[in-house]
């Protein structure tokens, strides 16, 4: 299960976006079904009924806040555990529950663990921003024909702004650049990812990106007090596909009437970047010595070493210890 991208967290959608219904959502190849249980509280189940292999998000999410199979009629709650089976009163229950995956609702996000399992002993890599209850936060969601990889790179990736982003967020450093100007990438490692600056000719380095290990990038836009940060996430759905999920967090002209304006912006940006990523090839991440790079791709090499030595490769396979834990 979620091969390439086994055991760890990630944002699959904005927690407003979930409401009493059941959304089912592919994540790392895998289908799964995420919904509120009788309390509020998030939850997220395999896509699939035990019984005879059924989507479950085909189902109904019951006035106890199960899910109930639209095949027949299983019920299971937000943990998994089988709560009802019809015409069967001695069914062992105990024997007949679903897939759990552990779910967060943190930072104004649904986050999902991808591993089996009831609980897991980490938590959600959230962005500081996000958890700031003097920010306003904006949404943008968007499916790119890209592996999430790619997108990342990209994300972290800052000499391509004065020429992808030209006429938005590389405006002022597409202005200044000269054919003899330097870049200098610092990469600073952090207990959430790393900390990225940058030093454009004789300027001190400064605080440009933060990298939130594994998909998550910051975009740090206003320097203090103002905060302005656009996060961006990469998450793999089906393969040769990625969410784009986008978040916007400003301290500053919080009205929600000016939500518009910074979508507008976000989507723009979002734009340049895809064509680009979308024409990458080949269009997953290769090692290194595949393709040539320079002292300005530090950052992107970064996460290149760690895709490849932690991520690519990792499987969180059911198994009977998998299967134990969650029951």
């Amino acid at each position: 299960m979620f091969r390439d991208f086994a055991n760890v967290w990630t944002p699959v959608m904005p927690a407003k976006r979930l409401g009493r219904s059941l959304v089912p959502f592919v994540l790392g190849g895998e289908r799964i079904v995420i919904f509120r249980d009788d309390h509020g509280v998030p939850a997220a189940l395999v896509d699939r009924c035990p019984h005879r292999g059924a989507a479950l998000s085909l189902g109904k999410r019951t006035e106890n806040g199960c899910i109930e199979c639209p095949f027949h009629g299983w019920q299971f709650d937000g943990a998994g555990n089988n709560v009802h089976v019809p015409f069967n009163p001695d069914a062992k229950r105990e024997l007949l529950a679903a897939t759990p995956l552990p779910a967060r609702e943190i930072g104004g996000l649904i986050w999902v663990y991808t591993a089996p399992g009831k609980t897991t002993d980490v938590e959600p890599n959230v962005p500081d921003a996000l958890l700031r209850d003097d920010v306003h936060c904006t949404y943008l969601e968007a499916d790119w024909s890209a592996h999430w990889t790619r997108a990342m790179e990209n994300m972290l990736d800052y000499p391509h702004l004065p020429f992808v982003h030209r006429t938005t967020i590389g405006r002022d450093i597409e202005k200044r650049m000269t054919p003899r100007s330097t870049l200098e990438m610092g990469w600073h490692e952090q207990p959430y990812g790393a900390r990225i600056t940058v030093a454009v000719d004789a300027d001190a380095p400064r605080d440009i990106l933060e990298w939130h290990a594994p998909n998550g990038m910051a975009l740090l836009l206003a320097p203090p007090p103002k905060l302005f940060r656009i996060h961006a996430f990469c998450i793999p759905t089906e393969p040769g596909r990625t969410r784009m999920l986008v978040v916007s967090a400003r301290s500053f002209a919080k009205l929600a009437l000016l939500d518009p304006l910074f979508d507008l912006g976000n989507r723009k940006i979002l734009a340049q970047d895809r064509a680009v990523v979308e024409s990458s090839q080949p269009a997953e991440t290769p090692p290194a010595q595949e393709e040539v790079s320079v002292a300005t791709d530090r950052p992107t090499l970064a996460f290149r070493r760690h895709y490849l030595g932690r991520l690519k490769g990792s499987d969180a396979a059911l198994s009977k210890r998998s299967l134990l834990r969650a029951s």
